[in-house]
């Protein structure tokens, strides 16, 4: 009977999902013309809200109809992306005049959590049961939180670009860093960044509680861009990322922008991706962030250069997170990310009966009739129903500084560094206002 209901909760679930995504795909595309036209001449944006005007939510995630989709199936047995990430569609990793691509991180002889996770394939445990349908994850990962046992995975070690998911190592390096109490002044950069947005203004005040919490919460690139100048600047943040993931053992892990915008270099895997999300879970902050359905968001004052603006009262946020947001039994948070070059990703995390399971996706598809979260609740059932100390894998417990230091090419720290130069000189120069408003219709989530 539970199990029906279940079932049933999920099934009506799933409907108001579609119902949302449909009706906030046409607002992010006008929130795209909104931010042409005040990059163009600072015109007022209005914040997006759903109906009522009480509830705003981060732009959907992308629903393609199957003549638009790239291989739903993708086979990854003859390993295509051991070294390499899959080709990118577009320029958005295109490097500076005169500058290298950035050299692929080099693939670990035997596989970081066990000789079974090199494989690029699926790999699990027969005895565990039939494995979940219908994944259209070119990678993909179930495990055990709390025991960090890999119950099943598709080419767990295969590179991948994160998209929004990076999101999760940017807050760590901030947890390890800020002052949640620190306030930090909004700016125009802010307020003109590309992709998903908070509301961050120029004047307008935030905590860096706000800026974690919009960042997780709706993937707020304004608020990725407000926590990088706090820390720092580009290259420093970029510097810290890195060194964390590499602190965890996340040795296919590269971030080459904070906020998950596709950049040259980029990388992670479904392995690392569970490493970092597991070590951000044990963060109690970072854990009743990504817990929260809801949040208060700051406003900020009248823009100066519009004349007769007044001020943007701050609003109540929700959740980007489909089984959070839909009331999923026992769903804890979790990050989701999307670009077109990274395609679908997702992170998250749930508790049934005692035990906590994480499922890691990426380089998915999206359709209406197979969401992602349609396919999460797939691999958390079969995980679930999996006895507990099935494995055929281990996330590793931090290897600690000294290990980390080794096993960090000394090339990384210069690439990123070079990268974050070209990419703030890149952002500079989006007041081509058309190229970043098409942009802002392919970065989602």
């Amino acid at each position: 009977m539970a199990r029906q209901q279940m079932a049933r909760q999920q099934k009506e679930g799933v409907v108001s999902y579609v119902n949302r995504r449909v009706a906030s795909y046409a607002m992010s595309r006008s929130s795209a013309g909104r931010l042409a036209s005040v990059l163009a001449a600072l015109v007022l944006v209005a914040l997006p809200a759903v109906a009522g005007g009480t509830y705003a939510r981060a732009d959907p995630d992308a629903v393609y109809p199957t003549e638009f989709v790239p291989a739903a199936h993708p086979d990854t047995t003859g390993c295509p992306h051991k070294v390499h990430t899959p080709p990118a569609v577009d320029t958005s990793e295109a490097v500076a005049p005169g500058a290298t691509t950035p050299t692929p991180l080099p693939v670990r002889t035997p596989a970081v959590g066990g000789e079974k996770l090199s494989g690029c394939g699926v790999v699990h445990d027969p005895e565990a049961g039939p494995l979940p349908t219908n994944l259209t994850s070119a990678g993909w990962l179930i495990a055990d939180l709390d025991s960090g046992d890999v119950i099943a995975a598709k080419d767990p070690h295969g590179r991948y670009r994160p998209a929004s998911t990076v999101k999760v190592l940017l807050a760590l390096t901030v947890l390890d860093s800020l002052d949640l109490d620190t306030k930090v002044t909004g700016t125009l950069d802010d307020y003109g960044m590309e992709g998903d947005s908070c509301g961050i203004g120029p004047g307008g005040t935030y905590t860096v509680r706000d800026l974690l919490t919009g960042l997780l919460m709706v993937s707020g690139n304004d608020c990725a861009n407000a926590l990088t100048r706090e820390f720092g600047g580009y290259d420093e943040v970029l510097a810290a990322m890195n060194a964390k993931a590499a602190s965890l053992g996340a040795t296919d892990t590269r971030a080459a922008s904070p906020s998950g915008l596709d950049a040259a270099g980029m990388s992670t895997s479904p392995y690392d991706e569970a490493l970092i999300f597991r070590d951000a879970m044990a963060n109690e902050t970072f854990r009743h962030i990504v817990s929260l359905p809801t949040y208060h968001f700051p406003g900020f004052p009248p823009l100066k250069d519009v004349p007769g603006d007044k001020p943007h009262p701050g609003y109540t946020m929700g959740t980007g997170n489909a089984l959070l947001r839909d009331g999923f039994p026992g769903a804890l948070g979790g990050k989701t990310g999307y670009t077109d070059d990274a395609l679908k990703t997702f992170v998250g995390a749930v508790e049934r009966d005692g035990r906590t399971l994480l499922i890691v996706q990426m380089y998915g598809v999206n359709q209406l009739d197979n969401l992602y979260v349609d396919q999460a609740v797939r691999m958390l059932d079969y995980g679930f129903a999996a006895p507990a100390g099935t494995s055929v894998g281990t996330l590793i417990d931090p290897p600690g500084p000294e290990h980390a230091a080794a096993q960090r090419p000394a090339a990384d720290d210069d690439d990123a560094t070079h990268w974050g130069r070209w990419a703030l000189v890149a952002i500079a120069a989006a007041g081509a206002v058309g190229a970043i408003a098409v942009r802002r219709s392919r970065t989602e989530g």
